[in-house]
């Protein structure tokens, strides 16, 4: 995707750009435009907070569909500052110019640029779609999900001790990696070990990371793992999904419950960054009676979201335990501009790990950079349902969990102790913080994904 033509105008002399508060006529006084030698020469054009305001600029131009001076800011974007190839701000920046020209060829605004942007080609970002080994090589390269995979399974561990079957509900967007790790220390924990029934959602197949395989295929691979410990399994592939609140699988567990009660029987929902997807909207619903399925909702006066019904029905099947584990933003908001800055402060960090241990050209990084980059995509160029990355802090997800009903749960030093074993298989860069009774993961003293536990309200 490049950009080459000259701008609609040429431009006076660039001075240093740094001040967010620039009026629309300051940034055409500082713009630097063709003649200019090289991206060296631009001194504070390379740093991290000029690129931002770059791209919040150009992200209020094409709001108010001012097709010139966005024009403009994308080109230095494109022609100076943001390549694919470049340092991890370089390249974190260009999955953003990328993102803004999707969005004005999606939501029709600066129809110069959506012609801009047919004019230069395709700009859909292909996602790979990993094998079982790719997707497990995927998943090592860093902390990102492993942090949360090892609280999760030392809490697990500790909750289910002393139960004949475990019923785990697997709601994972690495499609159930984390559970050849738990089935193994739930083989070496009992001399006899426990019956597992593993169920899983499957309509995610929208989403990356992308797997190669049907669920029923991973299922039988999974169940022959846990044959190889002496660890009895039964799989199920719930068709139930983010968009509705995963309302099919409730259901079935609420069936379950009801119709197949089994004693000593745990139920474990385990829930690895994917209810970020469940939409946050609020609904017109009808307040249930206490034997009705709260998904069956109509119009009326009272309000609440898909993720508090979610909750609320979680809290109802009274589980063994809850693990929550998420990544610590917020890109929420409906302001583009906000969650322009909330994500550009946040998916800095993958694309830093990157540069400290994968080279460029690989296909590792390429792989995992795309992911980002349909992240990034997902998050400016769409809205509605459509827009379904919407990730919330820590603080926000505590309080969804509190209001729901449940109470959380401190990891204990087992889970400590092997998360900080975890952690000195990657870069120094990253760290572990305990607040309150969460753990949460750290690159270079940012939060980046925190991992919660808890048990039903008395």
């Amino acid at each position: 995707m490049q950009f080459t033509e000259a701008p609609p105008q040429s431009l006076h002399q660039m001075t240093p750009f740094s001040n967010p508060t620039m009026n629309k006529s300051q940034i055409h006084r500082t713009l630097p435009w063709p003649g200019f030698p090289t991206s060296k020469s631009l001194g504070s054009f390379g740093d991290a907070n000029c690129m931002e305001q770059l791209l919040v600029h150009c992200a209020n131009a094409i709001e108010s569909n001012d097709a010139t001076l966005a024009q403009q800011i994308l080109w230095v974007l494109n022609n100076v500052i943001a390549t694919p190839d470049g340092d991890s701000n370089q390249r974190l920046t260009c999955g953003f110019l990328r993102a803004l020209i999707s969005r004005a060829a999606k939501t029709g605004s600066c129809k110069m640029l959506a012609a801009m942007a047919n004019v230069h080609g395709n700009i859909a970002i292909d996602t790979h779609k990993f094998s079982i080994i790719e997707l497990a090589s995927f998943v090592d390269l860093t902390p990102w999900h492993r942090f949360g995979f090892t609280a999760a399974n030392a809490a697990i561990l500790e909750a289910v001790e002393g139960y004949s079957i475990i019923h785990i509900v697997d709601l994972s967007l690495t499609h159930c990696m984390q559970i050849p790790t738990l089935i193994d220390a739930i083989a070496n924990r009992h001399e006899v070990p426990p019956l597992v029934k593993l169920t899983v959602a499957t309509a995610m197949e929208d989403v990356p990371p992308k797997l190669d395989l049907s669920y029923e295929e991973l299922g039988s691979k999974l169940v022959n793992f846990a044959r190889s410990k002496n660890v009895m399994m039964e799989f199920r592939a719930s068709p139930s999904g983010y968009k509705d609140g995963f309302a099919t699988l409730i259901e079935q567990l609420r069936v379950q419950h009801l119709v197949y009660p089994e004693s000593g029987e745990a139920l474990v929902i385990n829930c690895q960054m994917m209810l970020h997807y469940i939409p946050e909207e609020t609904v017109n619903v009808a307040i249930p009676s206490a034997n009705s399925n709260p998904y069956d909702f109509e119009c009326s006066s009272t309000t609440s979201s898909f993720r508090t019904m979610f909750l609320k029905s979680l809290r109802s099947l009274d589980p063994t335990i809850v693990v929550l584990v998420d990544e610590d933003a917020d890109l929420t908001s409906n302001d583009v501009v906000s969650r322009l800055r909330s994500a550009f402060n946040y998916l800095w960090i993958p694309y830093d790990t990157m540069d400290t241990f994968l080279p460029t050209g690989s296909k590792q990084r390429q792989w995992y950079e795309a992911n980002i980059c349909w992240k990034i995509e997902n998050v400016i160029a769409n809205e509605g349902f459509h827009r379904v990355e919407r990730p919330e802090t820590r603080s926000q997800w505590v309080q969804r969990m509190i209001n729901a009903d449940f109470r959380g749960i401190s990891f204990g030093e087992d889970a400590v102790s092997e998360v900080k074993a975890m952690l000195d298989e990657h870069a120094a860069g990253w760290g572990l913080k305990k607040e309150e009774d969460n753990l949460v993961l750290t690159w270079k003293g940012h939060n980046v994904v925190f991992a919660t536990a808890w048990l039903p309200a008395a």
